[in-house]
């Protein structure tokens, strides 16, 4: 009995989601759509107070080593919970303004964040897999969440087709190591592994980091990604872009390094590769994109290659270069995805990159706010996006991966030209005769954006002052070898 509530003091915060978001399901259910705006505004509580939970419990291992909860938990679970409470925030006005609010969008998020949750926590394969699967079945419902539009229904009817494949290939490369190893366990896989290396090990661990990369959307598994941004709620990609991004790349470090430590030259060269196409994709894809959702989902797939530099270095540095980054790069798409929701004209979005002409003269703050973090993803110095290049670079060449870290300049230096057309389009071309004026922002969407550009600059010089030795520690307490 010690045992058990010891485990259950451990794994407090998931239990806490799970528990709450049930008992909101009770009182939608009960309530009905009335108590819509009561259950989004609990969920969002609820959340927050889970990243309490997360930051003041005890750390330890609980249910014989399958879950774990270490500094790097704790710092990846503060920034899951908390980014779903955003997209929560985002979410709940723009569901109202289409007229499809339903108290079943934040509750999905509250489940979907429990699995999360997990994944940052998971100590063997099956915590790894049931994390994954509890957060990915929320995310396949939340992309075709708008089920009247066409493109919200195809979106979510790829993303379940692509995530089924990634679940086969994660079970495969899984089975493989547990038929090897004879164990579950990160730690007694690692303990085989160094003993008894094999090239079927190899093989399984190809696998498992390809079922694990469509999860960040990493190329070349990254097919599903531009569709989904493009056809989801623009609230649900925000939420995409963000916390499973962080939950899958505190696993792929804590399956990588905890289970396969002893194999780093191995998968480092899988994960090298990983970034190094994942620059070109998302570099040159993101050139001739129109849309602006699909130009960020280009951006995200670059943009994770540069996190898996950090992962790839194999070091106590560069997993506080990838936290450094995926902290960083989580509040700029806020700021982005925040933007797009408090922009429209005549009730209908502005999507494409044509129709921000003359917004400069219309909405000056935002068009400033937008020049930021358009320039913060870009790398410039001395905004966020660059102290995230910063730290992930470094890692990678002090690790003797400096070849890899230049491709990734180099990369950077071809995704701005799409990031400078979107500055040119809103301050320099004149808006076409009889376009209509664009309407009120949304308080929620319009806070959150701005709140987001200033973080980017200025409020960023001083946030590293916390954030650097805070990702410090989540990384030394992590143990990297």
């Amino acid at each position: 009995m010690p045992d058990l509530i010891s485990a259950l003091q451990i794994s407090a915060p998931e239990i806490t989601l799970a528990v709450g978001g049930l008992v909101l399901l009770m009182i939608g259910a009960f309530s009905g759509e009335r108590a819509t705006g009561l259950v989004s505004w609990l969920s969002v509580a609820l959340l927050i107070a889970a990243t309490a939970v997360t930051v003041t419990g005890p750390l330890g291992r609980a249910f014989s080593g399958a879950y774990v909860a270490d500094p790097l938990a704790v710092y990846g679970k503060a920034v899951i919970f908390l980014s779903s409470a955003a997209a929560i925030v985002l979410g709940n006005g723009w569901m109202h303004r289409q007229k499809i609010a339903k108290f079943e969008f934040p509750i999905l998020i509250v489940l979907a964040s429990a699995g999360m949750g997990m994944m940052a926590s998971s100590g063997d394969l099956i915590s790894l897999y049931v994390g994954i699967e509890l957060h990915s079945l929320a995310l396949y419902v939340l992309a075709a969440y708008h089920r009247d539009d066409l493109k919200a229904s195809e979106a979510g009817l790829k993303y379940f087709v692509l995530g089924a494949l990634s679940s086969g290939l994660l079970l495969y490369g899984a089975s493989l190591i547990y038929g090897f190893t004879g164990s579950m366990r990160f730690e007694d896989i690692a303990a085989y592994a160094a003993a008894n290396p094999s090239t079927g090990l190899i093989f399984g661990l190809v696998f498992l980091i390809s079922g694990l990369a469509f999860k960040v959307s990493a190329a070349p598994f990254h097919m599903w990604t531009p569709d989904v941004y493009e056809g989801a709620p623009t609230p649900v990609v925000a939420l995409f872009a963000s916390a499973p991004k962080m939950a899958a790349m505190v696993l792929i470090a804590r399956t990588l390094e905890g289970a396969f430590a002893n194999s780093h030259h191995q998968w480092a060269q899988v994960l090298i590769l990983i970034s190094l196409i994942s620059f070109a994709v998302g570099a040159f894809g993101g050139l001739v994109q129109k849309d602006i959702q699909r130009l960020l989902a280009y951006s995200s797939i670059a943009n994770i290659g540069y996190a898996l530099l950090g992962i790839a270095a194999g070091t106590t540095f560069g997993i506080q270069a990838m936290l450094i980054f995926m902290t960083l790069y989580i509040i700029d798409q806020f700021g982005f995805f925040g933007l797009l929701l408090s922009l429209g004209r005549n009730g209908r979005p502005i999507r494409k990159i044509s129709d921000l002409a003359g917004l400069r003269k219309e909405r000056p703050l935002t068009t400033v706010a937008l020049t930021i973090l358009s320039l913060s993803v870009l790398g410039m110095p001395p905004l966020s996006g660059f102290w995230a290049k910063y730290y992930v670079f470094g890692a990678a060449a002090d690790a003797g991966y400096w070849m890899a870290g230049a491709a990734g300049l180099v990369a950077s230096v071809v995704a701005g030209f799409y990031y400078l057309r979107i500055i040119k389009v809103m301050w320099f071309d004149p808006a076409p005769e009889g376009t209509a004026p664009t309407d009120a922002a949304p308080v929620e969407a319009k806070t959150i954006a701005l709140g987001a550009a200033a973080f980017s600059f200025p409020l960023v010089i001083m946030a590293l002052i916390w954030l650097v030795p805070a990702a410090e520690r989540a990384a030394v307490g992590f143990g990297v070898g």
